[in-house]
């Protein structure tokens, strides 16, 4: 089992950049694909970014490729999303995910999440 806590959400203005961070505690997180969603009001719980136990393999939804980033330290326990040129639509909760199947981009390839921290975005 690992525990997903995340950090770094905020109010940050259109075109703005912020750095999301998961710190991951329990079973070897090294072991584990890891992912991003995110959930605005009223709407279900989207995708966002996945990366591979190594790191060697990313993907991304198409709405935030070429503005996000995932990556991960091993050595650390902790995944991270640079978010940069902000929109007002990036607005949401967004959660770390840890599971085993890669490429999956749903909910049914994760086992473990985290709480969730907001990003809000002013246009």
């Amino acid at each position: 089992q690992v525990q997903l806590v995340e950090s770094g959400g905020g109010l940050v203005q259109a075109g703005g950049s912020l750095r999301l961070s998961c710190a991951a505690s329990g079973r070897t997180f090294s072991s584990y694909v890891m992912g991003w969603f995110r959930q605005a009001p009223g709407k279900e719980r989207e995708f966002v970014a996945e990366i591979a136990q190594s790191g060697g393999s990313t993907a991304y939804a198409d709405s935030v490729k070429g503005r996000f980033t995932i990556s991960r330290d091993n050595a650390k326990n902790t995944l991270y999303l640079q978010m940069n040129n902000l929109k007002p639509e990036d607005t949401a909760v967004y959660y770390c995910a840890a599971g085993s199947v890669l490429g999956a981009r749903r909910e049914y390839g994760y086992n473990y999440w985290g709480q969730g921290t907001q990003v809000t975005v002013s246009s």
